[in-house]
């Protein structure tokens, strides 16, 4: 037959650990000329939770203790006071605390007096208190059971349970999206939005690279007064509130240089996101492995490796391309260059000229010279790569932007 807990000879209390919050006063008020205005203002002046010479002002100048298990939000650190009490007139042996945590996935065993399981024994009138930390990694619903079992002085074994429910939601919703660019960086842009019913104050963001890849963010800036955040000393999010965040990921050197490697590289890392609520309370989310869709480079890649902003009409300038095989078989390739294709822009030197036999994956920087006849903004274009094996042609057009500019002008200074 179950025992009901009040027929047991020890009491389990369990509360949960929180920061208080400010006493919210209630007021009623009315127009100066109303007869009922001098009894509204006389119960203001004698409400002790009422913010003095701020009659008007709902939040009061006192601290309210928590009357409920509140909001649990993921990364928080949750914490709970135990207390087993000996309410009968006996004393009673080998008493034994323990609590873990349900959540939909897992059952976590909680340490309880530092691991110690048996308490020899509980004089009337004693208890055994601990306080117990775990940090929160799951949403849904969490169930925790915390249970006693003693010895009477007759010897007989008794044992009660007690289980406590409570929901974690999540504190922000994180949007991500990338942007490849065509010198291998990654762009990351992550959008922070809080859901809470609360303001919340960022304290870190930032980005854990997998390890192929270096992060800068770039969410700073350098001025007169020193390198600081656009957002401020103190970035404080309201409620529905976002916040952008950019990072640029750059690939380490020996991933690089390798493009096969670099071509099936999906794993960019994980942001960490530390932030407090609005009484101070720390909270950590950890996003899992980011992934981004891999580019696809086709069989070559071509890139401008250098290439001047600025130059001077019917003056000849140099280009360096980057050419990478980027499939899996070798390649003789022939370099043709279009003038027709490139309006304002007439290539120097000689097209159709056999560039040699490229291994998989390997590159060569090719130094191509160009002249300029035409002011404005002009376009590359007219780069051709045969292929001699399949007889294949590959056009790259509109690789890049120069700006032609007259002679005499000087856009040094």
């Amino acid at each position: 037959m179950e025992i009901k807990e009040r027929d047991h000879l020890l009491a389990l209390k369990v509360m949960r650990l929180t920061r208080p919050s400010l006493f919210s006063t209630l007021f009623l008020t009315c127009d100066t000329k109303d007869i009922p205005y001098e009894a509204f203002q006389k119960e203001l002046l004698n409400d002790i939770g009422a913010p003095t010479n701020l009659s008007m002002y709902n939040t009061g100048n006192l601290l309210m203790l928590p009357q409920s298990f509140g909001n649990i939000y993921l990364g928080e650190i949750f914490s709970c006071y135990m207390s087993v009490h000996n309410d009968s007139s006996m004393p009673v042996c080998d008493v034994s605390v323990k609590a873990d945590l349900q959540t939909g996935t897992q059952r976590i065993m909680l340490s309880v007096h530092g691991n110690e399981n048996i308490i020899p024994k509980l004089l009337p009138g004693e208890s055994v208190d601990d306080v117990i930390h775990h940090e929160v990694k799951e949403i849904g619903t969490h169930i925790l059971v915390c249970s006693v079992s003693y010895v009477t002085e007759s010897g007989e074994k008794m044992y009660f349970r007690k289980f406590f429910k409570f929901q974690v939601s999540k504190p922000l919703d994180v949007k991500t999206k990338f942007y490849n660019a065509e010198a291998n960086e990654v762009y990351l842009e992550a959008q922070l939005q809080n859901i809470t019913s609360n303001p919340i104050c960022l304290e870190r963001v930032s980005l854990e690279p997998s390890s192929y890849f270096t992060a800068m963010q770039l969410n700073f800036v350098d001025d007169k007064d020193g390198f600081h955040s656009v957002f401020g000393d103190i970035n404080c999010l309201n409620p529905l509130d976002s916040r952008q965040y950019l990072f640029c990921l750059s690939p380490k050197s020996d991933v690089r240089t390798n493009g096969k490697f670099m071509k099936g590289i999906t794993s960019i890392g994980k942001l960490d996101i530390i932030w407090r609520s609005s009484m101070g309370e720390r909270g950590r989310l950890q996003t899992s492995q980011l992934e981004r869709m891999a580019p696809g480079y086709g069989d070559i890649r071509l890139t401008v490796v250098e290439l001047p902003s600025i130059v001077t009409l019917e003056s000849t300038f140099e280009i360096v391309c980057r050419i990478t095989n980027s499939c899996e078989r070798t390649m003789d390739l022939i370099l043709n260059l279009d003038t027709h294709c490139s309006n304002g822009i007439l290539w120097q030197g000689v097209t159709g000229r056999q560039l040699g036999k490229f291994e998989p994956y390997s590159s060569l920087d090719l130094k191509l010279n160009a002249v300029a006849i035409r002011l404005g903004l002009m376009v590359i274009s007219g780069i051709r790569l045969i292929d001699s094996f399949l007889k294949r042609t590959y056009d790259y057009d509109e690789v890049a932007q120069i700006f032609v500019c007259p002679k005499e002008t000087d856009y040094t200074n």
